[in-house]
């Protein structure tokens, strides 16, 4: 019944109050903007169905390119009135607003109706028209009402609530005049963020905005939201509520922790959502996986909180940015990628998003989602993994986690990390010796640390050595046993070994171990080129002494194996294992 008795105003206001035919609009007259669609064949289904209540809907493309479904004209003063009267009865959405036309284009609704355009002014000397040329004459429009003086506009501002208050604040904030809370209070802060705004469209700067003025500043904030296609969605599969470019995306499919929401139309614009239950394990376990991933590019900044993170990555392709964080027992978060050119758009929709995330209901049900998709070692959850250029192996020289490999391995590289998970930094690297030192960013605590072998190396002896062939395929290090074929290079090379040993390229770096399970060398890189091809199984490895000399110049000391008997082969690999270290090379 209310609802039919505003319909029937609202017809009155039109035909009779406002003394326009459909279609007619004067210069100083607004709109309530109800809606805005991405395509016109989604704005005329919802026009059809917006025209079943309001008589006065028309549609209109906006210079966005989007479509705007608004009710009107009606003279300003009348419109603000006409939103306040249909949001509080809960009749339109409750982010519409008062658009004063400007980016309003063509007319798609009514269907078939006469462009927006003043009507001419009555000739005299006209001839009466035929029947079926009626022209309709707009009547003498009264003058623009004067804008407010600052006591009134006082006055229309006390009139506000509590939640329009905010939302002048959010707009100021998004024009980057406003930095303070969000709380509906107008102190020193917001006052002189109005001043900024009103000196900055050239009105005074009183510090109080008028009724005109407030329109014209949530007309501006609502058409950049329109641009970033906002709006907001409650997952409830997820238990997730948030406002994010929902018009931009369409949904994917659920693959648990992730709700997975594809580019739409070209937009190139993904989002993620997550939904996970769990602990702060399970947290910092999403962190180090989503740092794999290929949607978080290696460069940009890593924030990691107590209970919750950021992951910013840029490459020249994609940006992503990544924020989760633990909540009553449940990881909840969303990851916005898009194209770089897109940036600034998108970091104002990123903060929107973080604003508005709130949990809802339970986690996404960890067992949903396309159970047809194939497993594999190079997705998660759907999403490729980001592959190493290349792996090479290494090992532990102190207890805090410090690496020595070969220089080969770290070469040219953005980002090195130990076991995929831990970055470290490249101390230094010696083009003699082919070694290098790594030490990780933050201490590790490995299982093992290597020890020297004092013992003198022996021709034909048997050696072992500790690496990853298959790179991180594999979770722990493999060993491959050979024997020492020399003690010294091909040309004489007195700070190398030469083995006979079915090593692989990822084995490079890795520990050799002598029969008493002491570390005798480091291997070394195939020799081999293209001038000289070695045979099979021919590898080289530098020296302990020549790895103990370059750590001591880094401030490094090797402690000294005490063994000297031989250790049975399944105890040397247990010490390979504890002690070896998978090296990765990123970029």
């Amino acid at each position: 019944m209310r609802q039919q008795i505003l319909t029937m105003i609202a017809a009155l206001v039109f035909a009779a109050g406002l003394g326009l035919a459909p279609g007619q609009a004067r210069a100083q007259d607004a709109w309530v903007q109800i809606e805005a669609l991405q395509t016109l064949a989604q704005a005329e289904e919802r026009a059809r169905a917006w025209a079943s209540a309001f008589p006065e809907v028309n549609g209109f493309r906006l210079s966005s390119g989007w479509y705007a479904i608004s009710l009107g004209p009606y003279p300003t003063d009348i419109a603000a009135d006409r939103l306040f009267a249909l949001t509080s009865e809960r009749l339109i959405p409750g982010d519409a607003f008062v658009a004063d036309g400007g980016n309003y284009g063509a007319r798609f609704w009514p269907v078939g109706a006469p462009p927006i355009a003043p009507q001419p002014t009555p000739d005299a000397d006209a001839t009466t028209p035929e029947p079926d040329q009626i022209i309709v004459i707009e009547p003498p429009m009264p003058q623009s009402l004067p804008d407010e003086t600052p006591g009134e506009a006082r006055r229309s501002e006390a009139g506000l609530t509590a939640n329009e208050r905010k939302d002048l604040q959010i707009a100021l904030q998004w024009f980057g005049y406003y930095d303070a809370a969000i709380d509906g209070a107008f102190g020193r802060g917001t006052r002189g963020s109005m001043a900024a705004w009103q000196a900055a469209k050239g009105h005074d700067d009183t510090g109080v905005l008028t009724t005109m003025q407030r329109a014209e500043l949530r007309t501006a904030y609502r058409a950049e939201l329109d641009a970033l296609g906002l709006g907001r969605v409650v997952e409830t599969r997820a238990g997730i509520e948030i406002e994010m470019p929902i018009r931009l995306v369409t949904f994917d499919d659920y693959a648990p922790p992730f709700v997975r929401y594809a580019e739409k139309d070209g937009s190139g614009i993904q989002v993620l959502l997550i939904s996970q239950e769990g602990t702060q394990a399970t947290l910092d376990g999403l962190y180090d996986v989503m740092q794999t991933l290929e949607i978080v590019p290696l460069d940009g900044e890593r924030e990691r909180q107590r209970d919750s993170f950021v992951l910013t990555g840029q490459s020249a392709k994609i940006h992503s940015y990544t924020y989760a964080r633990l909540e009553d027992g449940k990881v909840i978060g969303f990851t916005l990628i898009h194209r770089p050119e897109d940036a600034a758009q998108m970091t104002r929709a990123v903060q929107i998003m973080r604003d508005t995330l709130t949990s809802v209901g339970p986690a996404l049900d960890p067992t949903l989602g396309s159970a047809s998709a194939a497993p594999s070692r190079d997705l998660v959850s759907g999403l490729e993994i980001r592959r190493a250029e290349r792996t090479r192996s290494g090992v532990y020289v102190d207890g805090q986690g410090a690496v020595l490999t070969v220089a080969e391995a770290v070469e040219g590289c953005a980002r090195i990390t130990l076991d995929t998970l831990y970055d470290a930094d490249l101390v230094a690297s010696d083009a003699g010796s082919g070694l290098a030192l790594l030490r990780p960013k933050s201490p590790l605590a490995p299982i093992a640390v290597a020890t020297l072998s004092t013992a003198t190396p022996r021709i034909g002896a048997e050696a072992a050595v500790g690496g990853f062939p298959f790179g991180p395929a594999l979770p722990a290090a493999t060993v491959t046993f050979g024997t020492i074929e020399d003690v010294a290079g091909l040309n004489g090379e007195a700070d190398l070994l030469r083995l006979a040993a079915e090593t692989e390229a990822g084995d490079v770096g890795g520990p050799v171990f002598d029969a008493s399970g002491g570390v005798a060398g480091v291997l070394l890189p195939d020799a081999s080129d293209d001038a000289r091809q070695l045979p099979p199984g021919v590898r080289f490895a530098a020296k302990a002494g020549v790895a103990s000399a370059f750590l001591s110049a880094q401030g490094v000391a090797l402690q000294s194996s005490a063994e000297t008997g031989a250790m049975a082969p399944e105890d040397i690999t247990e010490a390979a294992m504890g002690m070896t270290v998978l090296v990765s090379c990123w970029n």
